[in-house]
């Protein structure tokens, strides 16, 4: 898992190396995963197509049809390999997970023989070699990529239905988030930014709780929706004035909305979590007074 790191000089200062979010296990978002877990092999997959794009014009016409052909099937192979890259990271990251509707990787795989077979019949006749080529092809990107998750995470005994609930409810609150930390930019202030980094670390510790439980969906749905909405109106506002007039008392109100969220939601994941302890507790005493009657 990614880990923040900081000094002196860093927005937060040495107090920030010493606690900040990360240490405790920041909890990343889908873009900190696009930025971070997307991974230079996937990126490297775009330059390959313009092995067979550029030579194409300089080639008859019957190349310049296979050149291109191959150049745009192997271009919709890297997308699906990026997209399968980072919907498998979502998957790792959360406890409670589907696996993907469709699997994006081995689509790429299969995408990227048919591109190198086609690209091969501009230099090799014959079928043969494409077919070699091809086959060869999807193998390495498959042993370099690996498959997609083909089974679900974690989903025994849970209520389908709530899970879906759960899903599209952290989805809008993830959204909630992002556009915080994408407004807090405007403000031209790193440690805003970062202030508004740790209460998005302190949020996304909830969405996996209640992951982990779907049952605090209902006590937490203010959370998620209500208040984070009020959060992110806030963010834009505030950002839009703050990068006027730079106002310290503004300033001021705002580090006091982020710390008063902050604390109610980690109090309210500490109270989910307590309650999840308790139904454990129940669960347990029940079983051993039934081991012992049967004893």
């Amino acid at each position: 898992m990614p880990r923040h790191f900081g000094g002196k000089y860093s927005p937060n200062g040495e107090a920030h190396n010493k606690s900040g979010p990360n240490e405790s296990g920041e909890i990343p978002s889908l873009a900190t995963i696009r930025k971070e877990r997307a991974g230079f092999g996937s990126w490297m997959l775009f330059v390959t197509p313009f092995l067979f794009l550029i030579p194409a014009f300089f080639s008859s016409t019957g190349n310049l049809f296979l050149g291109l052909a191959a150049g745009v099937v192997l271009l919709l192979s890297a997308s699906l390999t990026r997209d399968g890259i980072l919907a498998q990271a979502a998957y790792t990251n959360r406890r409670v997970a589907r696996r993907p509707a469709f699997p994006r990787k081995i689509a790429g795989a299969v995408v990227t023989g048919v591109g190198l077979g086609v690209g091969t019949m501009t230099w090799a006749p014959g079928l043969i070699y494409p077919i070699l080529f091809g086959i060869v092809g999807a193998a390495l990107h498959l042993g370099a990529f690996g498959p997609d998750p083909l089974t679900d995470k974690g989903m025994e005994g849970i209520d389908q239905f709530q899970t879906d609930r759960v899903a599209r409810a952290v989805d809008e609150a993830e959204r909630h988030v992002k556009a915080m930390k994408d407004a807090i930019l405007r403000a031209g202030d790193r440690k805003l930014a970062a202030r508004v980094d740790r209460f998005a670390t302190t949020a996304r510790t909830m969405f996996r709780t209640i992951e982990g439980d779907p049952r605090d969906l209902t006590s937490a749905r203010k959370y998620l929706s209500v208040y984070l909405m009020g959060a992110r109106d806030a963010t834009v506002k505030f950002a839009d004035i703050y990068a006027q007039n730079r106002d310290a008392a503004t300033r001021a109100d705002y580090e006091a909305l982020l710390t008063d969220l902050e604390t109610n939601f980690a109090s309210r994941t500490q109270a989910f979590l307590r309650d999840n302890h308790a139904d454990l507790d129940v669960e347990i005493a029940v079983l051993r007074d039934r081991l012992k009657l049967e004893g």
